[in-house]
């Protein structure tokens, strides 16, 4: 079996885990930095990859030692190379060229989108290929169709804003800390999804794309009005979110 020692860091979040060539994970470290970031209501660049240089170097000598493992015995290093910010994917694959030639081993360069195209088959070792993909991360939103490593096709994606975008202007117009996706969660919890009226941007068309930049305007309408609870504001949003996902993705599986 394969070790594949894999880094990301392609945004504030450093990873790092080992996993073998059967999708086991043998040993694994996650370290966010909201904490970092929460002061500016959203991730500033320069701090992420600060952050990732001072984290890093330890992570990787955790999961080792978790594993039992050393650097030597590894048959590959992986690090994420784009897309993503770009101080901090510098960080991690110098990271991985550094530990895969100080140890004589390749260095494997993994798009970010392509790890999240594959991720599923990680917890679900049962999924067979192809599959239909919802990629909604920060930055993108996409419906992919992954027939293999190497093979997808892109169905559809946002013609505007992706829904984590989204998220995060919907919890600052609440005047909610960061990171936006949680906070925006936790206040709907107490809400109505019934109770705002809220668009479905082209719900019911017939390509699967996405449009959430109408949706965000109309929660600063709602806020503005006072008419609303925030929590009720909250709620009917991301319930407006969720609808927008299982529409375009049924169309999607119609028209694949």
């Amino acid at each position: 079996m394969a070790l594949i020692l894999a880094l990301e860091s392609s945004c504030d979040d450093s990873a790092v885990a080992l996993v073998g060539s059967d999708r086991q994970i043998l040993a694994q470290a996650v370290i966010n930095q909201n904490d970092a970031h929460r002061p500016f209501g959203g991730v500033v660049p320069e701090i992420a990859a600060r952050a990732h240089v001072e984290i890093l170097p330890g992570m990787i000598r955790q999961v080792l030692h978790e594993a039992d493992i050393a650097i030597g015995e590894v048959d590959a290093v992986a690090a994420t190379a784009g897309p993503g910010l770009i101080g901090g994917v510098m960080v991690g694959l110098m990271a991985g060229k550094g530990l895969a030639l100080s140890a004589g081993k390749p260095l494997i360069a993994v798009n970010h989108l392509e790890g999240h195209a594959l991720s599923p088959r990680l917890v679900d070792r049962a999924l067979d290929l192809p599959y239909l993909l919802l990629l909604a991360s920060g930055g993108h939103c996409q419906l992919l169709e992954v027939r293999g490593v190497g093979d997808y096709r892109r169905m559809a994606t946002t013609i505007d804003d992706a829904a984590g975008e989204a998220f995060d202007k919907a919890a600052k117009l609440l005047g909610l800390a960061y990171p936006g996706g949680p906070a925006v969660e936790a206040l709907a919890k107490d809400g109505d999804a019934n109770a705002v009226p809220l668009p479905r941007p082209l719900v019911g068309t017939r390509e699967p794309h996405f449009s959430f930049a109408g949706l965000k305007a109309a929660v600063q309408r709602a806020v503005v009005s006072g008419e609303h609870r925030p929590e009720d504001i909250a709620a009917s949003f991301q319930q407006a979110v969720v609808d927008c996902f299982v529409d375009r993705t049924k169309r999607a599986l119609e028209i694949s």
